[in-house]
């Protein structure tokens, strides 16, 4: 897969077949969208583009709602969609002068001009263009003119877009992974870097790596412990324009991740924290993506450290069963 921060990067192909969106969670259903993506640029001998947007539009549009939660961070997104095989991935800056475009200037200046669509999938409640008024009807009612054609998702398959994303949003905050990833079709993440704690962790025998999630706006599961699987990566890898090769990581480890406010200790700000079992090297600087496989508990309140790190051992009990099955 080839990766494009701007449309100016893009060289115009003979013959695009081209679909539209945020795409966050490449879940299922985005899945099914992109296998029929995929199996029209093999029917046709065409090239996969998928264009999609970086901040997300909601961001720009309505800047003062702090609402949005996603359940990709960029980099995580990128490689789902590699691993879906599109060929060509346009991460195009979402601006107020982008979103004031006509819905012919869009059709013509992005779509024809900068792309070469020949062919667009898309869902018949797409809009786009200013105050997005423009729809699937104006895509085909400009075809004949800029010589491409239209495939419209099926609504059953927009359906399982809007249901798989809905159930994964809901799974995670409850805490109930099993179904998020279910949807998924892969274990949800977060990825961070790894910082400074106070070392309470230390002190009681499970020393932890603290993390900064890159993704201010990521969506973060159900306060408690969890079963995790977690890479462990030099440095961030930022995405550049250029053929996307997915990183490898140094080391995989088994571990478990508490989210919450720590109750027992301050029961202040929250705090991601990961226990590798069986590991001591220091982590600090780098970037680690947390795989969530099993919810174990929630996150709870002890009448004193002791007592919390006796539940802490049974976690460790349980995590490491749950390995071993």
């Amino acid at each position: 897969m080839k990766i494009y921060r701007n449309l100016d990067e893009f060289q115009p192909l003979d013959f695009a077949i081209v679909t539209i969106g945020t795409f966050d969670g490449v879940h299922v259903g985005h899945q099914k969208i992109l296998n029929k993506l995929v199996e029209l640029a093999k029917d046709n001998t065409g090239e996969t583009v998928l264009l999609t947007f970086y901040p997300h539009p909601r961001l720009i549009i309505n800047p003062d709602d702090d609402s949005l939660r996603l359940i990709n961070d960029i980099e995580e997104k990128v490689e789902r969609l590699a691993l879906a095989g599109i060929d060509h991935l346009i991460i195009t800056p979402f601006t107020r002068d982008f979103s004031n475009q006509t819905a012919e200037e869009y059709i013509s200046n992005v779509l024809v001009n900068k792309i070469g669509c020949k062919k667009i999938v898309i869902g018949y409640d797409h809009h786009f263009g200013k105050n997005r008024e423009g729809t699937i009807k104006d895509l085909i009612h400009n075809s004949q003119i800029f010589d491409y054609t239209v495939e419209e998702i099926p609504e059953q398959d927009i359906e399982d877009v809007a249901v798989s994303s809905t159930r994964v949003r809901e799974s995670l905050i409850k805490g109930d992974i099993i179904t998020a990833n279910k949807y998924l079709g892969y274990p949800f993440e977060l990825t961070g870097t790894v910082i400074r704690g106070d070392q309470i962790g230390r002190e009681i025998g499970f020393p932890t790596a603290n993390l900064h999630i890159h993704e201010a706006h990521k969506l973060i599961p159900a306060y408690g412990i969890y079963a995790v699987e977690v890479e462990i990566y030099p440095r961030s890898t930022e995405i550049k324009t250029g053929h996307y090769y997915q990183p490898e990581p140094e080391r995989v480890a088994q571990g478990m991740c508490y989210i919450g406010t720590r109750p027992t200790v301050d029961g202040m700000n929250r705090k991601i924290e990961v226990n590798l079992l069986d590991f001591n090297d220091d982590l600090y600087t780098k970037t680690v993506r947390v795989k969530f496989l099993q919810f174990i508990r929630h996150d709870q309140w002890f009448e004193s450290l002791e007592l919390m790190q006796e539940q802490i051992k049974k976690d460790e009990k349980d995590i490491r069963a749950f390995f071993e099955n």
